[in-house]
């Protein structure tokens, strides 16, 4: 009821309580009274009628917005101005007695209150998202993330008011406006006469020279003993660390403290591995600085890659929690998390999903890549698909479709941050959406002579260790099975459900076990590590090539035991083989895996006209290794699925 109806109402009672005119009031009277009083009544109402642009303009500026007041004190006298300023205490007054009634059923469901742009619903929501009742703050992060009528201050009001909880679950929400995530803070300015190579090279000096195994001492002592004018005249290139597997990269048209800045992030991704080097990166100044470097290198993918594995290893670590988010990481992963590029997206979603505590358990350590699901999401996770890729390849580009030019294994592929789809991210997601889906990436060369780290020399029992360690920190077993190979990632395969056998703590993965499919996984050999002719590649092979090696002891033994463990364990089976061969360099062509070899001895093995690279990248998703894929995953997992 508005004040203006009030007040003729009260009229009325006053008319109606006074005795009735005298016969002789004239009528000029009458209408002389009733015009002045209709006079009042229409001011009043229009002195209390509310401008929803005032209102709009009180609630901005209750928070963000700061209201100027003129200095002039001659304005602020007169009857107007103190109407209006009783005008304004008694909106106030009307919107908190609002609030009060509204802050009574906070336990209910938010859209039981119908106050769509009213102040009080975002207040409501920040209260609800700091709620003690877990169930609660989850259901109002989501529905924060799913609103999209609000006005540009509400959400920027959200982003000053919540807490790092609250922000790390809008930034793993699908739907989220970007505008919930402030800018990061100012970067600390340079030191003068200093550089962002050479506080880098700083950083790196600052952080412990112990616990560090070969590998590492040799990227650091590299890093920084080399200047970059003593890289530019030794080698004149560029070595490039931004994908696991990719040998040295001829490049004269880089600037030479790329070369030295490439070094020192490679040396700080596995100090980063260690949990007091992260503090030490953490307190002199690493997280600003790597944020610097990242924003220089917004052209260059493999630079932001390797700044990305650094601080998704630092944020398994989770006193280090509070210093990421105030550093402004989690803005810039928010934004990363929408990007088209398969490998940006994987590694913004690895990190905030080890920032995330609310919904994830599991530790996502370096190297192992969840594509599905990197959004927090309602579907019940039932069951893990792992991918496993084998010589030269990665995570990313093993599973990519199949290139519409021949591949070669000498030339990496250059254009791999181009590529536009991933078909275990986006085909087989669609497919099986109650499916987590998880690819892991670790370090293969061809050669010694294009090992990374010289002194690196990793067997298949090493790192099969290695990556059962990542897999279980990850969850893996948790759930039932399905693990895909290709080439020499099915012999790790093998080899981790072998180790998982004889430790009582891995016994989950081993019960979990449901299939394997091997994509031309050599169970008996290559002839590979024969061939000596590229001099570039195969005069110094690499010890992962003298394994794959007919004559190999370790091989044969492999082979032996695992055929009688996985028949004991009745695991099913589905193996893949190529018919055609592969070139290798430009030299020669070779048949990698010869149908003979990728019998295990068990399981159906299916010949398939493409070469070894592509055994695993079907053309289309209606392709045949692509649909046999997903029957296999169904057919195996079926009673899991239904579940």
């Amino acid at each position: 009821m508005s004040l203006a109806a009030y007040c003729v109402i009260c009229c009325r009672r006053i008319g109606t309580s006074t005795s009735p005119p005298k016969s002789g009031t004239r009528w000029r009277d009458i209408s002389e009274g009733s015009l002045f009083l209709t006079y009042e009544v229409l001011a009043l109402k229009k002195a209390v009628t509310l401008d929803t642009q005032v209102v709009e303009r009180e609630k901005m500026k209750s928070y963000i917005y700061v209201h100027t007041v003129s200095l002039d004190k001659g304005e602020n006298h007169g009857i107007a101005w103190q109407a209006r300023k009783e005008l304004h205490k008694a909106v106030r007054k009307v919107l908190a007695t609002s609030a009060k009634i509204l802050r009574n059923p906070f336990a209910d469901p938010f859209s039981t209150v119908d106050i769509e742009d009213h102040e009080c619903a975002v207040w409501l929501l920040l209260r609800k998202s700091k709620s003690d009742d877990k169930t609660t703050r989850l259901e109002a992060v989501q529905e924060m993330s799913e609103t999209h009528h609000w006005h540009d201050y509400q959400y920027r009001l959200i982003a000053q008011a919540c807490d790092p909880k609250t922000l790390i679950g809008l930034a793993r929400s699908k739907e989220s406006d970007l505008r919930f995530f402030l800018l990061p803070p100012p970067l600390p300015s340079l030191k003068e006469d200093s550089s962002t190579e050479e506080e880098l090279r700083q950083l790196l000096a600052s952080l412990p020279q112990t616990e560090l195994d070969e590998c590492i001492q040799y990227f650091t002592s590299l890093a920084l003993s080399e200047s970059s004018q003593s890289l530019a005249a030794q080698k004149g290139g560029l070595w490039c660390f931004g994908g696991n597997g990719l040998p040295y990269a001829e490049s004269f048209g880089e600037v030479p403290s790329a070369t030295v800045e490439m070094f020192c992030l490679e040396a700080i991704v596995k100090h980063s591995e260690i949990s007091t080097h992260c503090d030490k990166i953490e307190a002199n100044g690493g997280l600003q600085l790597l944020q610097r470097l990242y924003r220089l290198h917004k052209d260059c993918p493999k630079v932001q890659r390797n700044i990305m594995r650094i601080i998704g290893n630092m944020a398994l670590n989770e006193h280090l929690h509070s210093s990421i988010v105030r550093s402004g990481w989690v803005s810039i992963m928010a934004e990363a998390m929408k990007s088209d590029r398969i490998m940006e997206a994987s590694h913004a979603a690895r990190i905030l999903a080890n920032l995330d505590r609310e919904t994830v358990q599991e530790k996502y350590q370096d190297g192992v890549y969840v594509l599905h699901p990197q959004y927090r999401t309602s579907q019940p996770i039932k069951a893990d698909v792992l991918f496993i890729h084998g010589l030269m390849g990665a995570a990313f580009k093993t599973w990519r479709q199949q290139d519409s030019e021949q591949a070669v294994i000498e030339k990496p592929m250059e254009d791999e941050d181009r590529y536009t789809t991933c078909w275990p991210k986006t085909w087989l997601a669609k497919d099986c959406p109650a499916l987590r889906i998880i690819s892991v990436e670790y370090d293969t060369t061809l050669s010694d002579w294009r090992a990374r780290c010289p002194m690196e020399r990793k067997s298949i029992a090493f790192r099969s260790n290695e990556l059962l360690r990542k897999l279980r920190a990850a969850g893996v077993g948790d759930r039932p099975v399905v693990w895909i190979s290709h080439s020499m990632g099915g012999l790790l395969v093998k080899k981790m459900l072998l180790e998982a056998s004889k430790k009582p703590e891995m016994s989950a993965v081993i019960n979990n076990t449901r299939g394997i499919i091997f994509y031309s996984v050599p169970h008996h050999g290559s002839h590979l590590a024969e061939y000596s002719v590229n001099i570039r590649y195969l005069l110094f092979p690499s010890l992962e090539v003298k394994e794959l090696s007919k004559d190999s002891p370790a091989l044969k033994t492999l082979q032996d035991d695992f055929l009688e463990f996985a028949k004991d364990k009745n695991f099913q089976v589905l193996n893949f083989v190529e018919t055609l061969p592969t070139y290798i360099g430009s030299m020669i062509k070779l048949h990698v895996v010869p149908v003979e070899s990728a019998d295990l001895g068990i399981g159906d093995l299916i010949p398939v006209d493409v070469n070894h690279l592509n055994i695993c990248k079907p053309k289309k998703k209606d392709a045949f290794l692509y649909q046999r894929t997903l029957q296999f995953i169904r057919e195996t997992l079926a009673k899991d699925l239904e579940n």
